[in-house]
């Protein structure tokens, strides 16, 4: 029976499979590295919740990624907050945490593993919110397509197509009867949060929306 078994593991060993003494179903070892692996470098607003999520990838000293780990998350300089500020890896090895940018211009955050010396570090940019924009409409689409403005900022469309069009809110403010010149607005958006339009002329594919950050 032993010398079937031999000769079975060095039948596999040839073909470059596994199956014997572990082969790539070896458990990831404990955790050796952890590195940023999404939303580092982000460049966004004041006092706003940054668009990605902060995640790391949690390793073995083979590279393996290692389920099961907690991560402990913190604003190191900067202002603002994590959310949570514990997370543990999934079977990729890899955790994330909602991260808030404060009124500093540079957000530092680090994420530590218990037994990994160096822990992952992020520094994120935060600037003003503008009070102000301009949205074009073309044939057949709005530039840009998404606006962002802060509270109590002012959107201002101008019409530059060859056909007319229309602005029009759900529930909200219309531009009325379709043009092909001129501008609608100054509008001003007092809540914050995301609010959509459309073209009545081109519904199905002429949309945009505006979003109101703090």
């Amino acid at each position: 029976m032993k010398r079937r078994q031999w000769v079975r593991c060095g039948v596999l060993a040839a073909l470059g499979a596994s199956g014997c003494n572990g082969g790539d179903t070896q458990p990831p070892g404990p955790p050796a590295d952890v590195v940023p692996s999404g939303g580092a470098g982000q460049n966004w607003y004041f006092n706003n919740p940054l668009p990605t999520p902060l995640s790391v990838t949690v390793s073995d000293l083979s590279g393996r990624p290692v389920p099961g780990v907690v991560v402990m998350w913190t604003v190191e300089s900067g202002g603002g907050a994590v959310s949570p500020v514990q997370s543990t890896t999934d079977q990729n090895g890899i955790a994330s945490t909602s991260d808030s940018v404060g009124s500093s211009t540079i957000q530092r955050v680090s994420a530590a593993v218990d037994g990994v010396p160096s822990p992952a570090s992020f520094n994120e940019i935060a600037t003003s919110a503008p009070t102000s924009a301009a949205v074009d409409v073309k044939d057949d689409f709005f530039d840009p397509a998404t606006t962002i403005v802060q509270v109590n900022g002012t959107v201002t469309w101008t019409f530059r197509g060859a056909i007319s069009h229309t602005v029009t809110f759900t529930g909200g403010p219309d531009s009325g009867t379709p043009q092909a010149s001129g501008t609608f607005g100054p509008i001003t958006f007092t809540t914050v949060g995301s609010s959509d339009y459309h073209c009545k002329v081109h519904p199905a594919k002429m949309t945009g929306s505006v979003k109101v950050v703090h």
